[in-house]
């Protein structure tokens, strides 16, 4: 667990776990421009995705545990990892669904057997992550073929902003191509930006 950006650090500490919950709730609006709430995000992922009940399906750095509560009311099994112990703590207390599992686990460094799940949903953890490409390369070997891969992050754009965010957080912002490239097995299916948000489908071959 040495091996942590600045970002994945802080979220070790209660203030800002307790307080990521609000954040999440609002941070689309903020970063987009517009009127975009949980409810919009949760229909475009339904919309695109169609998860099924029965399905399992990962929530990859689940953090407040949006998709993971998105997941659990479609009746899919879902296991909701974060390397926050206290993430996944209060995440556990706002969604309360038996459906969800959730477990302390470093994706990139994660002993699921090739092919375990049906679908994966990740909510701005590719920002924060260590190393991106194995992150990647993880989420795509534990999915099966014909699952959906679902991104939510904030993509390359430039400026000062993210240049300092990048230096000091250690927040890493791909360009989409980038995605791709590192997706070998996996095939867009749909991209949406808003503002400075970027949504990703994709499905395993």
């Amino acid at each position: 667990m040495r091996d942590l950006t600045p970002a994945q650090r802080s979220n070790f500490l209660p203030v800002t776990a307790w307080g990521y919950a609000w954040w999440r709730a609002h941070s689309l609006s903020l970063l987009s421009g517009e009127p975009f709430s949980l409810e919009r995000e949760e229909r475009l992922f339904q919309a695109i995705c169609t998860p099924q009940a029965g399905q399992h399906w990962l929530d990859a750095g689940t953090s407040a545990g949006f998709y993971a509560g998105v997941l659990a009311r479609a009746e899919c099994r879902v296991t909701a990892a974060d390397l926050s112990t206290t993430m996944l703590r209060v995440a556990a207390q706002r969604e309360r669904a038996p459906l969800i599992a959730w477990e302390r686990v470093n994706i990139e460094q994660n002993g699921w057997p090739d092919r375990s799940f049906d679908g994966v949903t990740v909510g701005a953890t590719l920002n924060e992550t260590a190393h991106p490409d194995v992150f990647l390369h993880q989420l795509e070997r534990v999915l099966k073929p014909g699952g959906h891969l679902w991104l939510m992050f904030v993509p390359a754009m430039g400026g000062l902003g993210q240049w300092s965010l990048s230096r000091l957080g250690g927040l890493f912002f791909p360009d989409p191509s980038w995605v791709e490239r590192h997706l070998p097995r996996c095939t867009l299916v749909h991209a949406f930006r808003a503002g400075r948000v970027q949504f990703m489908a994709l499905v395993r071959s």
